[in-house]
This record gives C-alpha cells, sequence and structure tokens, in this order.
C-alpha cells in the first residue's frame, strides 16, 4: 500500500489492496469501492465511483487518470 500504482486500476477487477496503492484511497474507502461493485454492480465508467460513500467530486478527479472501469 502507498506505492504508486504500474498503469490505470481496473475498479471493477481490482481487490482492496490494490484499490490502496491510489492516492488517498486508503482501506475504509477500498473497502466502500469493493461493497459498492459487490452489491450494485460494475462501475460503467470512472464517474460511477461518486456512487461509493467517501468519494466526492475532488477525490474523483484526482483519480480519473488512475483508474479504469
Amino acid at each position: 500500500a502507498g506505492s504508486t500504482p504500474i498503469g490505470p486500476i481496473d475498479v471493477n477487477a481490482a481487490a482492496a489492496d490494490e484499490l490502496e496503492s491510489l492516492p488517498g484511497v486508503g482501506p475504509a474507502t477500498a473497502a466502500a469501492i469493493v461493497t459498492e461493485r459487490d452489491r450494485n454492480g460494475p462501475f460503467l465508467n470512472v464517474d460511477d465511483l461518486d456512487r461509493v460513500p467517501g468519494i466526492g467530486p475532488a477525490k474523483l478527479e484526482a483519480l480519473r487518470g488512475l483508474v479504469t472501469t
């Protein structure tokens, strides 16, 4: 955790520990991403991350170039 990801991380496939490598994503947010996709289906695009509690507009913009769906 805390390392810079090599390439975009697929938020629909990544495990919580992979998500934690993203800036501003700690254990709670990583778990929330996994829980959201398990309960409500895959994220269709990066903007769908706003469904996740704890991800607001600023965090979404910070993650935009680092994640994919």
